[in-house]
């Protein structure tokens, strides 16, 4: 994919409340831990995926939409 076409903006939702966030992903590091700001959970990658937005983003990660392994 082009990079000019790798979306940053992504919305994370809590599996514990359900609250969304709009967020903008780092393209320079994968984030692996996340706090919900509702309800004070910190979110992990599930098995099998790189970063929190992975799992709970509305897009996936930058190196993950360029086709590479995350943070790879």
């Amino acid at each position: 994919m082009d990079k000019t076409n790798i979306k940053l903006q992504s919305t994370i939702t809590c599996p514990e409340c359900g609250h969304k966030a709009e967020e903008i992903m780092p393209t320079d590091a994968c984030q692996w831990f996340y706090e919900c700001r509702s309800c004070g959970a910190i979110l992990k990658p599930q098995p099998g995926d790189c970063c929190v937005y992975c799992s709970y983003g509305t897009v996936a990660c930058p190196p993950i939409q360029e086709g590479d392994s995350c943070c790879g």
